[in-house]
């Protein structure tokens, strides 16, 4: 198995595991303001941005972060919504095939970021709703800060309802 096989078969597993089975708008508050705490701790400056059915939910700036920052946030956040997949797993599927974006789909890299950082907002037995998006690192540092995040908050609320 390739490097790129090995590591698309734990992205993948991450969104297994990674899901709710329902996403009210406090949540993403409750989710949001985790991320910004998480990066706060590594000294890290980001942009946070949480949206679910096109609805932005969550979203903030910390210090030291662009509006570069919020145009790879949409970039990211197309890559999620067309794919149903993280943009960080969509971005090594394409290098293992050693593939651009517009090469294999045809979708221009202006409109289109398969680098990590988003997140698919997954409901149990119903699929994709959103993205949880982070932006500022290098990807996979992004990748990790959400993926770290949210399965630190759902080992946590095991009992309560907001996941599965």
């Amino acid at each position: 198995m390739s490097e790129y096989e090995e590591l698309l078969k734990e992205l993948w597993q991450q969104e297994d595991e990674i899901q709710f089975t329902h996403f009210p708008n406090d949540l993403a508050l409750t989710i949001g303001m985790a991320l910004l705490q998480e990066a706060r701790q590594r000294g890290k400056a980001v942009t946070i941005d949480i949206t679910r059915h096109s609805q932005q939910l969550f979203h903030f700036a910390m210090a030291g972060t662009s509006v570069d920052n919020e145009e790879w946030i949409k970039r990211k956040n197309k890559v999620v919504n067309r794919f149903g997949h993280s943009s960080y797993s969509v971005g090594i599927s394409l290098k293992s095939a050693g593939k651009t974006m517009e090469e294999k789909y045809l979708l221009p890299s202006s409109d289109y970021a398969a680098h990590g950082g988003a997140f698919p907002l997954v409901i149990r037995d119903v699929g994709v709703i959103g993205t949880i998006t982070v932006s500022g690192l290098p990807q996979q540092e992004d990748h990790e800060l959400v993926v770290t995040t949210l399965k630190q908050f759902l080992a946590s609320s095991t009992k309560e309802s907001f996941n599965g």
